[in-house]
């Protein structure tokens, strides 16, 4: 049998690739041949697992994009930001080697392009693997629309006409003429409709989130593998720096706020964070590597750090306030930590909204953020006895994740 070789395709930032280099190692353990394509500036993650890198270009400068974090306009800067990457993908698995059986497992962003490489290299298979509930369509609740939540009470039907409202009104303008194009110079035909499309690509689709997260809803596409999230720590072993030990050390439980680490927009939240905090008298620790985001001087219950490992940190705190990005979401679910979600786009405000369907927080639009409402949310889950039970429970559930039996099911694809 030719040899097995698993392409692991990712976008954005480090929180999406710490998922997939995971599951990229998992296979490797169990005996495969792995790379890995995702954007250049993440090598130093990838490099030290010894797994092969094929690095593609980014272009930091949409970070400081107006629209990046805009609750629609954000797909189309997402999108466009990532095209010159994934255009690479078909001369790549065109150039290797013919006797290889690989199985191309893809962001959902590059399943146009994995749909282009099967049809130039027959015998290809595609995996999708969806870092977040949101990255499924569905009609079932919890169903969101930006920040605003469907009422139970709408029926199927005016659901579906919904969605395709949205596609054709939001998606399909910005990123039909881009897959189309490329489907043309490849001999191929056009397609009507984005999401239709890349649902229909994969011949595995898995889930890098567990059942209790978001249950599987009727309408994901089939044959579907579920997995627990794959948390992954480039430094394991690393502690807490002397001065974070310090800092936690010298007074009560601090609140841990961050906007994600490829928010470059984020002074008024900082600046809400720190009003908040004053006015409850809470200590608090700013995370962002772009420290000309807060101000000059910082008052003394408030200590500013680039990084500092979740894993170590997080059991340490009081709560974590966050952008809800899913990696983050994950680790504080895992920590037992309360959480306060700021959505601001993307799949944000979906897992906000299981984070309050699980018990474990609140949320707050970030379009609303004033630190008057701030604060109030903060009163709602610092120190709250409901909330801390909660997470106690969730935290149970959240052990390593079993990735054996996903990594069966991709090597089934071929057999």
């Amino acid at each position: 049998m030719p040899q097995l070789h698993f392409v692991v395709v990712t976008i954005g930032s480090a929180g999406d690739l710490f998922p997939f280099m995971r599951v990229a190692l998992a296979l490797r353990e169990g005996g495969h041949r792995v790379s890995m394509l995702g954007p250049v500036q993440h090598a130093p993650f990838v490099e030290p697992t010894g797994l092969a890198f094929h690095g593609l270009p980014a272009d930091e400068a949409v970070l400081d994009h107006p629209d990046l974090w805009h609750p629609t306009r954000g797909l189309a800067v997402v999108w466009r930001a990532t095209r010159p990457a994934m255009a690479q993908i078909p001369a790549i698995v065109a150039a290797l080697p013919q006797d290889e059986q690989v199985v191309l497992m893809a962001h959902p962003l590059a399943l146009p392009e994995a749909d282009l490489c099967r049809a130039q290299r027959p015998g290809l298979k595609v995996a999708a693997l969806y870092l977040a509930p949101s990255n499924l369509p569905t009609v079932h609740d919890p169903l969101m629309l930006g920040p605003y939540p469907v009422p139970r009470w709408v029926p199927l039907g005016a659901r579906r006409w919904l969605w395709r409202r949205i596609g054709k009104a939001l998606i399909d303008p910005v990123s039909l003429p881009d897959v189309n194009a490329a489907r043309a110079s490849h001999g191929l035909a056009p397609v009507a409709s984005l999401i239709e499309h890349i649902v229909q690509v994969p011949d595995l689709s898995v889930t890098l989130f567990p059942d209790w997260f978001a249950p599987t809803q009727p309408d994901w596409p089939q044959p579907l593998a579920r997995a627990g999230f794959p948390l992954f720590d480039p430094s394991p072993q690393a502690e807490l720096s002397p001065q974070v030990a310090r800092f936690l050390q010298e007074g009560a439980r601090p609140v841990v706020f961050t906007p994600g680490t490829g928010n470059r927009q984020a002074a008024h939240y900082f600046r809400c964070a720190l009003d908040a905090c004053a006015r409850r008298g809470l200590r608090a620790i700013l995370l962002t590597p772009h420290r000309a985001q807060l101000p000059a001087q910082l008052p003394t219950p408030v200590l500013w750090q680039d990084y500092v490992p979740l894993r170590a940190l997080l059991p340490h705190v009081a709560a974590l306030v966050h952008h809800g990005g899913i990696g983050t979401t994950a680790e504080a679910l895992r920590a037992g930590t309360p959480q306060l979600v700021v959505p601001l786009a993307h799949d944000q405000f979906d897992n906000a909204a299981r984070v309050r369907a699980l018990g474990v927080g609140a949320s707050l639009n970030a379009a609303r953020l004033t630190s008057r409402r701030l604060e109030k949310r903060l009163a709602e889950v610092v120190d709250n006895e409901d909330v801390n039970e909660a997470c106690r429970k969730v935290a149970a559930l959240c052990g390593p994740a079993d990735l054996a039996p996903m990594c069966e099911r991709l090597a089934s694809l071929v057999r």
